[in-house]
């Protein structure tokens, strides 16, 4: 099974308007609404590509009750814990007349050290195997920078595969515990080896050293317009390659909401399907980059990502 995990889960708004003018009323074009926050959008992705998963997430209040309305919409198989605080909300506004996107994103409800042990406890009360654990997205207030690493910790415990997508303090107490696959961008490497930045031909050195460290098995670096680039630790089992990269296909791009979950969803589908770590890097990318052709918090079409795959492939 592939459980995807949301901690700052929210229901996404996006719309258009012709210009943003400062102490006006704007009328804005009729909104569509999804249910967003990393794990979910990585459920939504697996399920367009044709695996099931299960997604966890909080929900309280009104807008919580609406984001499992959305959620069942997609036809994601889920289960909701029960929190006090309502659900928070985000906003994407592409304005027509420049083609510039702007995303607004509430603050999620405060946790309670009751609430962070009870999602604990509905992970360890999974009684089916769980191949999977996908946790994306950043940490709610409330919660302790260490709540990733206690998640890494019980995923490492229970020998399940746990593939992690945030940043800042929360990633670098998380893959202390070690993680199967990390999915930073460079900004986040970086942070990652204590540089302000990197070059691109520093990225390879930098993840080796994270993985050498033990922090995961391996790395697949999202490197924007460039693409991303796979790197392993030594003699791993499953790939005898350094280092491998994927260049990114060049798209019309009308948002970048959902890509990096996009290309998670990807590669996740790509390891459940038993297929090669190239064959991983070069779908994710393919997710990833299909994303960024639709507007607001539509994610990507099937029929964009096997068109995108075949051109990578060659």
């Amino acid at each position: 099974m592939i459980l995807t995990l949301t901690l700052n889960p929210a229901v996404d708004a996006s719309t258009t308007i012709d210009r943003l003018v400062p102490e006006h009323k704007l009328r804005c074009e009729t909104a569509r609404y999804d249910p967003g926050g990393g794990g979910i959008n990585v459920s939504k992705a697996l399920l367009r590509l044709g695996a099931k998963s299960r997604a966890v997430f909080p929900a309280g209040g009104a807008t919580g009750q609406w984001l499992e309305q959305l959620v069942a919409e997609q036809g994601i198989d889920y289960r909701a814990i029960p929190m006090a605080g309502w659900t928070r909300q985000s906003f994407v506004v592409l304005e027509t007349s420049t083609g510039q996107q702007f995303r607004f994103g509430l603050p999620g409800p405060t946790w309670s050290a009751a609430e962070g042990e009870q999602m604990l406890n509905s992970l360890r009360d999974f009684s089916e195997p769980i191949d999977y654990l996908v946790v994306s997205g950043s940490l709610p207030p409330g919660l302790p920078p260490d709540y990733y690493a206690a998640i890494a910790q019980l995923a490492k415990e229970r020998d399940i595969r746990l593939v992690l997508d945030t940043s800042g303090e929360p990633l670098k107490r998380a893959i202390r515990e070690g993680a199967f696959l990390l999915k930073p961008n460079l900004g986040e490497l970086a942070s990652l080896v204590g540089v302000e930045k990197l070059e691109l031909e520093e990225v390879e050195e930098a993840a080796r050293s994270v993985i050498q460290q033990g922090g995961c098995e391996i790395m697949a670096v999202s490197l924007g317009p460039a693409g991303a680039l796979l790197v392993t630790k030594e003699n791993h089992k499953e790939h005898r390659r350094r280092s491998f990269r994927v260049p990114a296909p060049t798209v019309k791009k009308q948002t970048t909401v959902g890509a990096g979950d996009s290309m998670v969803g990807g590669m996740v589908f790509a390891l459940s399907q038993g297929h090669s770590y190239e064959e991983m890097l070069r779908l994710g990318v393919a997710c990833g980059t299909a994303a960024t052709m639709n507007p607001g918090t539509e994610l990507f079409h099937k029929d964009d990502v096997e068109r995108l795959l075949r051109w990578i492939r060659q």
